[in-house]
């Protein structure tokens, strides 16, 4: 019986997340991608590639709700047709720029949920969900979270992106602690993919300079040609994804 590669991936619907879906059912995974809306473009590109996919439609701020039905959707797989199951937590939101004192309560809580309280409930039930599929060193379980230069560095008018990344690579340092003591753990990286061509690159360019003294930055950027379109970037970051040796560092960066 031939064996399965599983991924599950937020934030399918656009920019890099989109392209990575799109490169993963070109390569033959089984796919659960999990977002706001769904894709008909990747449910037929799927279908023309003979290569399972299912969607679900669900706000990641809602981290809760979601992770529960991770672990029953979990529960239901057959391990035993799986050679690699792996979550890509990539799914972000951006909060409204500007210095924290002007921040929208609600607006900066619906960031923090999906950027960085959904990761943690999610690979909370994946792995406990995968656990059982562990008898043997047969099959290889995979975290890769996504992060940001900007998790790494700090910037004014971005305090809750730049919050979330930091938080996404502690979390991601004290994750490959636990899994380490474990025969059988995962492997687990937060791995940051360059400047990406994305909505998000667009928010940041349309924001007002009086708030965000980075701005004039990212439009240069863009003018000079140095961002990466996301089927590229997608490309980087899941040949990352399969490197032998993904894992032996929590922390990562496509540019390295």
């Amino acid at each position: 019986m031939e064996k399965i590669k599983l991924v599950v991936l937020t934030g399918a619907s656009r920019g890099l997340g989109l392209a990575m879906a799109e490169a993963l059912i070109d390569s033959g995974h089984q796919m659960l991608c999990v977002s706001r809306g769904q894709s008909s473009s990747l449910q037929q590109r799927a279908a023309a590639r003979g290569t399972t996919l299912e969607q679900w439609s669900m706000d990641l701020a809602q981290g809760g709700a979601v992770a529960t039905r991770l672990k029953s959707w979990m529960a239901a797989q057959d391990g035993r047709r799986l050679a690699v199951a792996s979550l890509i937590n990539n799914a972000a939101a951006l909060a409204r720029i500007g210095p924290l004192s002007q921040a929208d309560g609600e607006d900066l809580t619906q960031a923090l949920r999906v950027g960085l309280e959904a990761p943690m409930l999610l690979t909370a039930a994946f792995l406990l969900g995968s656990e059982a599929w562990t008898g043997s060193d047969s099959i290889s379980r995979r975290v890769l979270n996504i992060s940001s230069g900007l998790g790494r560095r700090a910037m004014a008018s971005q305090a809750g992106y730049c919050a979330v990344k930091a938080g996404i690579d502690h979390f991601t340092r004290c994750l490959a602690l636990d899994e380490a003591r474990k025969p059988h753990g995962a492997r687990v990286c937060s791995l940051a993919p360059g400047v990406i061509d994305t909505d998000m690159q667009l928010q940041l360019r349309a924001a007002a300079g009086v708030e965000f003294p980075d701005r004039a930055n990212f439009v240069g950027l863009k003018e000079k040609g140095l961002l990466t379109s996301p089927a590229d970037a997608a490309r980087q970051v899941l040949a990352y994804l399969a490197r032998s040796d993904f894992g032996s560092q929590p922390i990562g960066d496509v540019r390295d």
